[in-house]
């Protein structure tokens, strides 16, 4: 069986504008009976395509408790087959607070937010995420008396989150039934605008087949084909957008990634620079110790050289009167050599006049052995 694939926009706000349809996604999605549907004011806004890639309707939804009463919830459901910033979401959100219109009496309505993605959401395996928020005390328990309250629903809201790209054809409950057709396995292999499903799936679900023959009557329906066709072609000019800014983002990552590099390159030789400009002044603060070393040697040396100087004048002078001693001895030594000759000559003139030298010696006052070595 051929169907309009409701990924696209305009099959999706085709198929959401059938109340009973409506009442059969918003109930298995919400896990509530959903007695009536309301699309609220303002509820298509993907019409500025050169801005916004987000497809939202807002709901006013009347839902039957398990107790059997009746309330009304505002559904903001917003759908998506592109990736696209969490700030859109959260600014429609806010834009919804603020809307007087979404009040009843002084409170606003209780909100439930789903998301139909057309793409993964990190790594979170389950095809549908329910987000409840919870009221606990200080120790973390659980408060449930005087809950529900419109002032607590007022500031909160629950959130549902369908990731389109893990359906994988399983159906185990209500839900899997209804999203089987946004599955995105059954597309097929020439025409992304249509789905084949296996119409005996549900064909004992007349909720379902309302929704596959509107589906049908939506492929087969040229108008809405061709804005089929403008919505490939604007995504088309959107995705060669994102991959050339993904380029560009890898581009800039891996620049970023190299200039980190050079950064830590440049951090190693700064710190390697100021090693050898620490390692430069640790020696020039050797050579100013060793010229220190060398100028006091220098002084040393200049005095010692004075020293030396000196010691040579008085060298020289001692030597001057070792001369004057030396030539005073010469001196002693003639004049005793010539009291020795004129002894000699004396002893002989006493040996000639027949003295003897034991006489001679007596009368010079000398000692005979004397006399005799002068003899010699």
């Amino acid at each position: 069986m051929v169907v309009a694939n409701p990924i696209y926009d305009v099959v999706f706000k085709y198929l959401m504008e059938d109340e009973r349809i409506a009442r059969t996604i918003l109930s298995a999605l919400l896990k509530k009976e959903v007695t009536h549907v309301e699309v609220r004011p303002h509820e298509y806004s993907n019409d500025e395509r050169e801005s916004l890639s987000v497809f939202r309707i807002d709901f006013g939804a009347t839902v039957r408790e398990e107790d059997g009463k009746e309330r009304l919830i505002l559904v903001e459901l917003q759908k998506t087959w592109v990736e696209t910033e969490t700030l859109r979401f959260r600014q429609y959100l806010g834009v919804q607070y603020r809307n007087p219109k979404n009040m009843t009496g002084d409170y606003s309505l209780p909100m439930v937010a789903v998301y139909l993605l057309g793409h993964k959401v990190g790594d979170i395996e389950e095809p549908v995420l329910y987000v409840n928020h919870t009221a606990r005390d200080y120790n973390e328990k659980v408060v449930t008396k005087g809950l529900p309250d419109p002032f607590v629903e007022s500031l909160t809201h629950n959130s549902i989150i369908v990731q389109i790209p893990r359906l994988h054809g399983q159906i185990n409950n209500r839900l899997d039934m209804v999203l089987s057709v946004f599955d995105q396995t059954y597309k097929d292999r020439d025409d992304e605008q249509v789905l084949r499903l296996d119409d005996t799936v549900y064909l004992e679900d007349s909720d379902m087949q309302r929704i596959l023959h509107r589906l049908t009557q939506a492929a087969a329906d040229a108008n809405m084909r061709h804005r089929m066709d403008v919505e490939d072609e604007y995504f088309s000019v959107i995705e060669k957008r994102d991959t050339e800014i993904m380029i560009k983002d890898k581009q800039l990552a891996e620049k970023a990634v190299q200039l980190a590099e050079k950064n830590v390159q440049l951090a190693e030789k700064d710190g390697q620079l100021k090693e050898k400009e620490g390692q430069l002044k640790e020696k020039e603060g050797q050579l100013k110790e060793k010229e220190g070393q060398l100028k006091e040697k220098d002084g040393q040396l200049k005095e010692m050289d004075g020293q030396l100087k000196e010691m040579d004048g008085q060298l020289k002078e001692k030597d001057g009167q070792l001369k004057e001693k030396d030539g005073q001895l010469k001196e002693k030594d003639g004049q005793l050599k010539a009291q020795q000759e004129m002894l000699r000559n004396s002893l002989q003139l006493f040996l000639q006049a027949g003295m003897s030298i034991e006489e001679v010696a007596e009368k010079l006052g000398k000692s005979a052995e004397d006399l005799k070595q002068l003899m010699d």
